[in-house]
């Protein structure tokens, strides 16, 4: 039988070896830190530790002058780490990528250069339609740090912030309630011979759980409150040790608001958080009791809630005293930019070693998640929705 004819020789028959790529160019970022003007943000997103850490693997860091004071880091220390500084804002805003802690007002915007790398909070609730009209005229890309995921699902700067709110909570109950600072004198521990301060956290969440665990520290009686089991049972055993704890029982949480010294509230909700506490609740606590309204920056879980300052924290309404502050963290700037720094450094590095952003979110599912804006076209759903602007799948978009 005659054999086939191939136009092929034999060797080129054979199977080969596929190329497939091994290593990625780095990239070498230009990164912007402006100093902070919102009100009452006194963090920054970088450390001098973070920025000698990028300046090592070659990246620019330029700084505005007075960035990191209020966080106590000074501008020779930022010197020393590598990073350039200047007093000329608008030159701070013309790096490729800009890293912030609030999103940039509509004036700095316009200070932003076309096709730019915004990174940032996006604080949905509090922003205007204007503000991401004025991103896509500028064609940039912008995420959002509080929606980025970790590999395993979570939102590490959500978590990060809500670890440190939820144990300022109990450190700052403690201040009020010294006879100093018009409280009832009581000291929030376990002394022997006196009984333990009583303290009711209302929500079994992250900020709730290390409310939880700071009180426990500090020797007080802890009962927690909430509305879903599988969460108290998560952080009862967070916590290690059995604690109180109860679903929104009325009659339960009446009884052990009567006789709490604090009560923090730590929910959230879709839109805002629920009223858990009406006023006739409040009303039948102790006279000086404190409560801590950590969710306030969502409406407040107490009815009587009044949202308050850093320069004036506190004011009284039924014999109680209220703290109704939002942005805890911003209290205690330098541990919170310490941890913002931490989480913002790994991703910087990443995305320098893979070749750029776009390399970057077509590998981390977790930092695309981040995205809102992708040169200047909405892809978050949740913006979309909220602001009823045309909205485009970041899939789509990536090439």
């Amino acid at each position: 039988m005659q054999q086939p004819i191939s136009p092929f020789s034999k060797a080129q028959l054979l199977p080969k070896e596929e190329r497939l790529e091994v290593s990625n160019h780095n990239a070498k970022l230009n990164i912007g830190l402006p100093k902070e003007r919102s009100f009452q943000e006194k963090r920054i997103c970088l450390t001098p530790d973070a920025v000698s850490a990028l300046t090592s693997n070659g990246h620019r860091i330029l700084i505005e002058s007075g960035a990191g004071l209020d966080a106590a880091f000074d501008d020779k220390e930022y010197s020393e780490a590598g990073a350039e500084i200047t007093t000329d804002t608008a030159k701070v805003f013309a790096c490729p990528m800009i890293l912030k802690v609030e999103p940039p007002t509509l004036n700095e915007i316009e200070l932003i250069k076309p096709n730019t790398i915004l990174l940032s909070a996006l604080q949905l609730k509090m922003q205007q339609k204007s503000y991401f009209e004025a991103l896509s005229r500028k064609k940039i890309t912008a995420l959002g740090f509080e929606f980025i995921k970790d590999s395993e699902g979570a939102f590490p700067a959500v978590r990060q912030l809500s670890e440190i709110a939820g144990t300022a909570s109990i450190l700052i109950a403690s201040e009020i309630m010294s006879i100093t600072n018009q409280g009832n004198g009581l000291l929030l521990g376990n002394i022997s011979g006196v009984p333990p301060t009583e303290v009711v956290v209302i929500g079994a969440g992250v900020v709730g759980e290390f409310a939880t665990k700071s009180a426990l520290g500090l020797g007080a009686n802890v009962k927690v409150f909430d509305g879903s089991i599988s969460k108290l049972r998560t952080l009862q055993a967070n916590v290690g040790q059995r604690i109180y704890t109860s679903t929104m029982q009325p009659k339960n949480l009446m009884k052990a608001l009567m006789r709490c010294d604090v009560a923090v509230g730590a929910t959230k909700g879709k839109n805002r958080s629920p009223i858990l506490v009406n006023e006739a609740m409040v009303e039948s606590m102790k006279q000086g009791a404190i409560v801590i309204d950590v969710s306030i920056d969502m409406g407040g879980c107490f009815e009587t809630s009044e949202l308050t300052t850093h320069d004036s924290p506190t004011f009284e309404k039924h014999g109680v005293i209220h703290y109704c502050v939002p942005n805890i963290p911003a209290r205690y700037s330098r541990t919170s930019s310490v941890s913002l720094s931490n989480i913002f450094t790994s991703y910087l590095l990443k995305i320098g070693e893979v070749g750029g952003l776009e390399n970057a979110i077509r590998q981390d599912h977790g930092l695309k998640n981040g995205i809102y804006v992708y040169h200047g076209v909405i892809t978050n759903k949740s913006v979309s929705n909220w602001f009823d602007l045309d909205c485009s799948d970041l899939n789509l978009l990536i090439f």
